[in-house]
C-alpha cells in the first residue's frame, strides 16, 4: 500500500523523462540539499525539545507515541466492549451491595423490605 521500490523506480523514470538529461544533475543537487535541510531541521527540533524537557526527555517512551502502532479497528472494538464491561461491573457492584445489606440486616435482626417483590 505504501511506497515500494517499484513505485519509486517508476517515479524516478518519469522524473528523468520530464526533467531531461541536461537538467537532471542540477535537480539532483537541489534534491540533496533539500533532504539535508529537512534533516537539519528535524535534528534542531529534536535538540530543542531535549533542552526544554531536560531529564524527562530520556524517560519518555517514544514508541508508545508512534501513530503507526494504532489500529483503528482495535480502538473501536475496545470502545464498544468497554461499555459492556462497565455494565457488567455495575451489575456486580449492585449484587455485592445487596448481599452486604442483607448480611447487615440479618446481623441486626431486621430483614430488608423489598418494594419490587410484590
Amino acid at each position: 500500500m505504501g511506497l515500494t521500490f517499484d513505485k519509486i523506480l517508476v517515479i524516478l523514470v518519469i522524473a528523468m523523462i520530464i526533467v531531461g538529461p541536461t537538467r537532471l544533475p542540477e535537480y539532483a543537487k537541489k534534491l540533496g540539499e533539500f533532504v539535508k535541510m529537512i534533516k537539519g531541521m528535524a535534528d534542531g527540533a529534536k535538540g530543542r525539545l531535549k533542552d526544554e524537557m531536560g531529564p524527562e526527555y530520556e524517560s519518555v517512551d517514544w514508541k508508545q507515541l508512534d501513530p503507526r502502532q494504532y489500529d483503528p479497528r482495535r480502538i473501536i472494538r475496545d470502545a464498544l466492549t468497554e461499555d459492556e464491561r462497565e455494565a457488567r461491573l455495575a451489575e456486580r457492584r449492585e449484587r455485592l451491595d445487596n448481599a452486604r445489606k442483607e448480611r447487615e440486616a440479618k446481623l441486626t435482626g431486621m430483614m430488608r423490605y423489598d418494594d419490587e417483590a410484590t
